[in-house]
């Protein structure tokens, strides 16, 4: 249930699917079992699978021999006789189609190998379960035995990494995603090395590198570590780049997953160009009229909706739904009409918006979640009209819809609930709103791939509960949104800076100015690496850092801030008349107060500054004007 344009948020998260066609596909082992053309390039993937040879086994020998039958035929030494038995094993292994019957002939082959002679065995049995994807327990088994028999003192190998990228798999399926990441990492550098060695070659492995690096991601997103996993989606594209035609299907995919990852951290300017070449790749393969550049223009208007370009991506959205309507695709037909709603909202058209939602209403089954996505866009467009109480008529159907999908789809209802919580808030219903996050939250951190949400929802209790008030339950809350935030989007996201800027509030209003100057400090940092020093955001850390060394009666470091405060409103010009005047007042009280300070205190010598906190901040804040200066100067 997306419904990311109302959020500014994608309307999907990123589809990590592991390798689909040619170099990808859904099941992360069809690369290697499958006989498309891309992996016949690859000699060790198809002699490790379709040659018996390379079992530990000695090869099989032809033993028919032309004899004269009036001749006694000649004894077979039992060495002989048992390399024939096991290589009629072997064919018996290697005929077997299903995984019953490759279980059959493995449990013969038992009998009669020795234990290290199995681990090839042990490796296509795992592969054969995890193509499957049902039984990811018995794909750990083979993997982990073959992994004792290949892992021995003979260094890298091929076998051994493909080993160890099934346990990476089987352990994701088991939602183990720690000790995913430990056999994945491994398999890269792995694989990494026997490339640098030139044992082989780029060609040779890159369907089983794109699995790892896909893996990866996938991984890595599960344990909410989002900046982290589009360097391996970055490393995907550039594996198809190197090894499919620049029309194919695949790499116009490659480029929209790259794309929606990263919308998932809000990065739509990069998001966007992905979306477009994915989209142009699409368009040359399929034509402006296909299914794919229908998906490519969906996407595209998530993200101009997050770049606040809502007519772009009505227009984008208006286009797609042509498309899919003349395909027959009701279902998602009518998520696009959802979402050319929320965009009309975003617009101000409220009365365009609640008729096309109107109408939406009567495709939908009763108790549908496509149901409840319609009354919370319609619950929307009256709240943008202040029409509260038909907005909450509307929201109490959708939760009534909600309540009995809870356990089925706890995602789709914990950001249904996320988003009705937003406009309960809206409307100063707090209490309902933060009820609201708290089920969401509850839902979510049952959810291992979830746990960035748990920090959205953390944050945002947070600064419901500081706003209403409630100072010290609301610092828990901020403190851990701000500690799984950092670790989903990185440490310099703007979102972070949001949540220490609220936390700085929440700790001044304490009268803890210490722990207040430290998290507005964190924020500063933040804001002026994401948007900038003179974005306005910025500047208010600025101004928080003034009043939190003001408490502590640190003026000296407070009119610091506060002439940079005054600097940068400047910098606005006609546009921010009123927030320079109310920073001049404040520097002039701040002056004020410093000699007020000083005049109190008994005139003696100069001594040097002792090496405090204050004085280091001081001398370092005077560094970095004198650094300023001299860029500008430049």
């Amino acid at each position: 249930m997306r419904r990311a344009s109302s959020k500014l948020i994608p309307l999907t998260k990123p589809s990590f699917s592991l390798l689909s066609r040619n170099l990808s596909t859904q099941n992360p082992t069809n690369h290697i079992l499958s006989s498309n053309p891309n992996f016949k390039n690859c000699p060790q993937t198809h002699v490790l699978i379709n040659s018996r040879s390379n079992f530990d086994a000695s090869p099989s020998q032809d033993f028919s021999t032309l004899v004269d039958p009036r001749l006694k035929i000649p004894q077979i030494s039992s060495r002989q006789r048992k390399i024939k038995e096991k290589s009629q094993l072997e064919e018996a292994f290697e005929a077997a189609e299903t995984a019953d019957e490759m279980v059959k002939a493995f449990k013969e082959m038992e009998a009669s190998f020795e234990e290290k002679e199995l681990g090839l065995a042990c490796l296509k049995m795992g592969l054969k379960f995890d193509q499957e994807g049902e039984e990811p327990e018995k794909t750990l088994s083979y993997g982990l035995r073959a992994l004792k028999i290949l892992d021995n003192n003979n260094g890298f190998s091929f076998p051994l990494a493909m080993t160890l990228q099934l346990l990476g798999s089987a352990c994701y399926n088991l939602k183990r995603f720690n000790d995913s990441l430990g056999y994945l990492n491994r398999a890269n550098r792995m694989l990494t090395k026997l490339q640098e060695e030139g044992k082989i070659s780029i060609n040779d492995i890159s369907p089983v590198l794109h699995a790892v690096q896909l893996e990866l991601a996938n991984t890595k997103t599960a344990l909410g570590r989002r900046e982290e996993a589009l360097v391996n989606l970055r490393t995907c594209l550039e594996i198809k780049e190197m090894t499919l035609e620049e029309d194919s299907k695949e790499l116009g995919n490659a480029n929209r997953d790259l794309a929606e990852a990263y919308v998932a951290v809000l990065n739509f300017k990069d998001g966007l160009a992905h979306c477009l070449k994915a989209m142009e790749i699409h368009k040359r393969k399929y034509g402006l009229n296909s299914v794919e550049v229908a998906h490519d223009r969906r996407l595209l208007g998530v993200i101009y909706t997050g770049l606040e370009e809502h007519e772009k991506a009505l227009d984008q959205n208006q286009l797609s739904q042509k498309v899919l309507k003349n395909w027959g695709l009701k279902s998602e037909l009518l998520r696009g009409e959802i979402d050319a709603a929320n965009m009309k909202i975003a617009l101000g058209k409220y009365d365009d918006a609640i008729n096309s939602l109107r109408g939406a209403v009567q495709q939908t089954e009763k108790d549908s979640e496509e149901r409840a996505m319609v009354f919370v866009s319609m619950a929307k467009a009256f709240c943008n009209q202040e029409n509260f109480a038909d907005s909450k008529r509307c929201l109490q159907i959708a939760c009534g819809i909600l309540d009995k999908k809870e356990s089925m789809a706890p995602e789709d209802v914990s950001e249904a609930f996320m988003e009705i919580s937003m406009l309960y808030e809206t409307m100063n219903e707090f209490e309902t709103a933060i009820s609201l996050l708290k089920r969401s939250q509850a839902m979510l951190e049952k959810l291992p791939q979830e746990q960035h949400s748990v920090g959205s929802v953390s944050a945002r209790i947070g600064w419901l509960l500081l706003l209403t008030g409630k100072v010290k339950q609301a610092i828990p809350y901020l403190e851990e949104g701000a500690e799984r935030l950092k670790e989903s989007f990185g440490s310099r996201h703007y979102g972070v800076g949001y949540v220490y800027n609220n936390l700085g509030a929440a700790y001044l209003e304490l009268d803890r100015p210490e722990s207040a100057a430290q998290a507005f400090a964190f924020a500063k940092e933040i804001m002026d690496v994401s948007l900038g020093p003179h974005h306005s955001d910025s500047i208010e850390s600025c101004q928080n850092l003034s009043k939190a060394y003001d408490a502590m009666g640190s003026y000296a470091i407070a009119i610091n801030f506060q002439e940079k405060v005054v600097e940068a409103w400047e910098g606005h010009g006609q546009s921010a008349e009123d927030e320079l005047k109310e920073a001049l007042r404040l520097l002039e009280h701040l002056k004020q107060k410093a000699r007020g300070a000083l005049s109190k205190e008994v005139p003696q010598k100069a001594l040097p500054l002792p090496h405090t906190k204050e004085s280091v901040a001081v001398r370092s804040l005077s560094a970095l004007a004198d650094t300023e200066k001299l860029s500008k100067a430049a």
